[in-house]
């Protein structure tokens, strides 16, 4: 039977499996074989810089990184003339140059909502952290170390000492997972804080418990520094809604389950219909899909008070705009380009129709769920955009391996999704780079493309801020000069640590994963047919 649902793995009345897992698992992460670095000194000479910061494009300039660091960003010239000589960086002796000339270069992304395992079984970590790196993706929220947070400390350090090719980890846990027993008081959520903290996890992913759980377990957190974010189910939402959390000392909130029932007027409790039944997945999506309209008006007393709520709380969302998008367009995210190259047959078979996987739920998907899903968006990104306009942080999250989401290419899915919502082009780069960073505590180190920052950057030839599409794998679908379709190349390189990856290397990594594992289901499968 394909994995059933999530929703035990984070409840914190029900006892969970222990957080241990070998760090030897077969999915584990081989050593680093891609990538090239740090280096004692290394100069990008002549992008085009997008530094994350919401300043505009400015280049040529050259970039001089020292190990991991970047130390120098120099201005040497304008565009369509030759660079001045003068104001290059001097190589010396043993340095390492790249020629990016008319690249644009972005900071590394930050994934605030990235599953290193959890969904479908057989996932290797080598296939993920691939997709990851070939996106850009140089940070990773993973949010709840499903393989065991011994398994996620393991990969977050080797990632921290690249001597494997991928993103840094920042482990979190899901509320509850590991206890001995049930947790039912506010010691006992205490101690499990206490618990994960000691193990080293970074934060904690809630899921639902009784308020006065949550509320302890949240105070405890905050008090040792850990990050929080909650997925507000349909389950406990009604007692702890965002603004509950938020008030309680929640960091962030993901996709948008509780906001709109925090501006509920007319109503404390979604209207279910009387068939509804939460372990039917279809129930669970169509109804959700329909839940925006139950909300106050945009401009009205009640959204404007919880907007402006969340800012003063100086609360993130992270709405994963991205993993709902068959919702509104089903045959679309199942056709998608990359399905055929780079998604795995265990997903695949994963993203059936099935009522027992989570997310799955093409039960009977109608029109008319399409058509209240894409009512459901416009609402739900007006919110989004009115919430930034006011000075929120909205930060870019994928939770790719459900319901048609591939690693990476979710991702920038994402960012085009934030677009649609009315963030301009510089609000997304920022929303996917310094605001993601500073959610996490991060901002000194990573963010932005300034000197003493970690060098994480992003490199590709096509102006992405004219289309994000020229950064998914598969490239930019489009007529060339001589009237021929063709593909551009997608992202050329990125850089985490210092080290810089090739895409192309690593993308024909994971495709040749993709072709193992498609011929293994096939031999399986020929021989199941030959057992008599």
């Amino acid at each position: 039977m394909r994995f059933f649902s999530l929703l035990f793995a984070f409840m914190a009345m029900v006892p969970l499996v222990a957080c241990g897992a070998p760090p030897s698992s077969p999915h584990s992460a081989p050593d680093r074989d891609r990538g090239e670095g740090p280096f004692e000194r290394l100069i990008l000479r002549g992008g085009i810089l997008v530094n994350g910061e919401g300043a505009p494009p400015v280049g040529p300039v050259d970039i001089v990184i020292e190990n991991d660091r970047i130390v120098q960003v120099a201005v040497v010239g304008y565009p369509g003339v030759p660079v001045q000589e003068r104001r290059r960086p001097v190589a010396q002796s043993g340095d390492r140059e790249v020629d990016i000339t008319g690249h644009y270069v972005l900071p590394g992304f930050v994934d605030m909502h990235g599953h290193l395992g959890g969904s479908a079984e057989n996932i290797p970590a080598e296939y993920v952290l691939k997709l990851w790196l070939a996106h850009g993706i140089t940070t990773v929220r993973e949010p709840g170390s499903f393989r065991g947070l011994e398994w996620t400390l393991d990969h977050a350090r080797r990632a921290e000492a690249n001597t494997i090719a991928g993103p840094r980890i920042i482990p979190y846990v899901g509320f509850g997972r590991g206890a001995q027993e049930p947790i039912i008081t506010a010691d006992q959520a205490r101690a499990w804080v206490q618990d994960i903290h000691r193990q080293g996890a970074s934060g904690i992913k809630f899921f639902g418990a009784p308020p006065r759980i949550i509320s302890a377990a949240l105070d405890e957190a905050n008090t040792l520094g850990l990050g929080t974010m909650m997925h507000h189910a349909q389950l406990n939402v009604v007692r702890t809604n965002v603004i509950d959390s938020a008030r309680m000392g929640l960091g962030s909130m993901e996709h948008w389950y509780g906001l709109p029932e925090a501006m509920f007027t007319d109503q404390v409790i979604q209207n279910y219909s009387p068939e509804y039944n939460y372990q039917n997945e279809q129930d669970r999506f169509g109804e959700a899909g329909r839940l925006w309209k139950q909300a106050a008006p945009k401009g009205s007393e009640r959204w404007n008070a919880v907007r402006d709520e969340l800012i003063e709380l100086d609360f993130t969302i992270n709405p994963t705009l991205n993993i709902y998008e068959a919702s509104r367009d089903v045959m679309a995210q199942r056709n998608a380009d990359w399905h055929a190259e780079y998604t795995l047959p265990t997903l695949w078979e994963f993203f059936k129709p099935s009522r027992y996987a989570h997310g799955s739920y093409w039960f009977d998907w109608t029109t008319d769920d399409e058509i209240a899903w894409r009512e459901n968006y416009r609402i739900w990104m007006s919110f989004l955009n009115d919430f930034k306009n006011h000075g929120g942080r909205v930060t870019a999250g994928s939770d790719s391996g459900y319901i048609y989401k591939i690693y990476g290419f979710g991702y920038i899915q994402e960012l085009e999704l934030l677009r649609e919502a009315g963030f301009n082009a510089l609000e997304v780069i920022r929303a996917a780079t310094l605001s993601g960073a500073e959610a996490l505590g991060l901002e000194e180190d990573i963010g932005s493309v300034i000197p003493g920052k970690k060098a994480d950057l992003v490199i590709v030839r096509e102006n992405p801020l004219r289309n994000f599409k020229v950064l998914y794998g598969t490239g930019h679908y489009q007529l060339d000069d001589n009237n021929e379709p063709m593909r551009t190349q997608g992202i050329r390189y990125t850089v985490k640590d210092g080290v810089i990856y090739d895409v192309a290397e690593l993308l024909s990594d994971v495709r040749a994963i993709v072709r193992d594992a498609k011929a293994s289901a096939e031999q399986e499968a020929e021989q199941e047919a030959e057992t008599p």
